[in-house]
């Protein structure tokens, strides 16, 4: 498939048809991902990255509590170290985890062996902070590359983008997040947005809260349905295995 693409274009075009298949998160052509359900189904998922942060994933639980939902929580691994209460919390109250590396490099920039190195310790952490060990993935800011994740598969995680980008990392208001996600929910979504920042403990991720309080109002409100990932892959997929990670699962 990726041959046939980009066979006939010259050099210029050939990086530039290869620079949107690494950063375009609905993408499929280096390797398989999953981005939600068929457009017009009436579930919903809201993920985060770059958590555990305090005190803003704690605050994130609180609206997700108030709600009645579980969300879906991408955990960097030097973040789990240091604060193992809160992945700790996360699991106790039902929220699905996955892996978003150790320390959040550029996947397009690193061997193999160090998207293995990611992934062990962030396994490691996680195991060591909640007794779960991750069964999903999401690639830090997005980016891959041919390999980058069927070494991720190889080490039996399953490898999830998103459809909806609410551009939270650099809002400057919740009513801004939320007109993102408004502008391109069409159902069957999942919805990246953000508990932490990856550089550091502490990012004021307060509006994301806020914004995560109105999404839910608002769509909720319209009859939809928020799952989590595993639950929105086994409706995908109803014969496969469920990609939760419980207690049971270790």
């Amino acid at each position: 498939m990726l041959a046939s693409l980009l066979g006939g274009l010259g050099a210029v075009g050939l990086a530039t048809v290869a620079s949107y298949h690494a950063i375009s998160p609905t993408s499929q052509v280096y390797g398989h991902a999953f981005i939600g359900l068929p457009r017009g189904s009436h579930l919903l998922a809201l993920t985060y990255d770059d958590g555990p942060n305090d005190p803003y994933t704690w605050r994130m639980m609180e609206v997700l509590e108030r709600h009645g939902i579980k969300g879906t929580f991408f955990l960097i691994g030097r973040f789990v170290r240091q604060k193992p209460d809160i992945a700790r919390a996360l699991v106790e109250a039902g929220h699905a985890i996955g892996s978003h590396s150790w320390d959040h490099p550029n996947l397009i920039f690193i061997s193999k062996a160090a998207v293995h190195r990611q992934l062990e310790q962030t396994q490691k952490a996680v195991f060591d902070a909640t007794g779960v060990e991750p069964k999903l993935f999401r690639p830090p800011f997005g980016r891959r590359r041919p390999g980058s994740l069927g070494a991720v598969r190889a080490y039996g995680l399953e490898p999830i983008m998103w459809s909806v980008t609410c551009y939270d990392w650099k809002a400057k208001s919740a009513a801004s997040i939320v007109g993102h996600a408004r502008r391109q929910i069409r159902g069957g979504d999942v919805i990246l947005l953000h508990d932490g920042g990856y550089r550091c403990m502490g990012t004021d991720r307060s509006r994301s809260v806020a914004a995560s309080d109105q999404i839910l109002t608002i769509y909720r409100q319209q009859g939809y349905e928020f799952v989590t990932i595993p639950q929105m892959i086994e409706k995908a997929h109803p014969t496969t295995p469920s990609y939760q990670a419980d207690r049971s699962q270790v």
